[in-house]
């Protein structure tokens, strides 16, 4: 819990820090599945851990300001994903999602729950996914498989509804600070088109 405290902490800070100097930025009737993209088509703070050679879930996802993977490894060491590793390993699953065999896109099955997915299988079905695999477009968003495999890519079913509820309340949050700011994002000035005060002798106020 330490781990995550300070990682939580850390991604609040603004550019969070040195060590996490290398980061992803994302592209930017109401069916449940556009609802969750919507939620999710954020940066977002992603930790990824090993929990058998090979097999990995998602240990703690939150909004923030930039995209980060953290991969904690089985030995304890832990780094950020750098762009080119995402790049090559989303590349990876795509090609496995085209040919069918890649476990978010097939029938759920216990074995993966348990025993946690590939790497390239985790970051997509981690809250980044919606950014980084967003070219892979219907073959991965589309598939109605997706929205229940991906579950099994987290910890527990805790880890799970904490993201949820962490995204939904960013988005919640993002959409009334647009509301309330108006077109312009100012507050509403008196005075003419260009926001003076009112003013005699034309229509710029001379």
């Amino acid at each position: 819990m330490k781990y995550i405290k300070t990682l939580s902490h850390v991604g609040a800070s603004v550019g969070l820090g040195a060590a996490l100097s290398i980061g992803i930025t994302g592209c930017g009737g109401q069916s449940q599945e556009q609802g969750t993209q919507q939620q999710q088509k954020q940066p977002a703070f992603v930790v990824i851990e090993e929990v058998s050679q090979g097999r990995y879930k998602i240990a703690e996802e939150f909004p923030a300001k930039e995209t980060r993977i953290i991969l904690k490894k089985l030995d304890g060491t832990e780094r950020v994903l750098t762009q080119q590793e995402l790049d090559y390993l989303i590349k990876q699953e795509a090609a496995k999602i085209e040919q069918g065999t890649s476990n978010l896109t097939k029938p759920q099955e216990a074995q993966v729950s348990q025993q946690g997915m590939g790497l390239g299988e985790t970051i997509l079905a981690s809250a980044a996914g919606y950014m980084l695999g967003a070219w892979i477009g219907s073959k991965l968003f589309g598939n109605p498989a997706y929205q229940n495999n991906r579950k099994a890519g987290y910890k527990s079913p805790s880890t799970y509804s904490r993201s949820n509820k962490s995204f939904k309340k960013s988005a919640a949050k993002r959409t009334a600070s647009r509301k309330k700011g108006g077109f312009f994002g100012g507050k509403k000035r008196s005075g003419g088109f260009f926001g003076g005060g009112r003013r005699s002798g034309g229509f710029f106020g001379g």
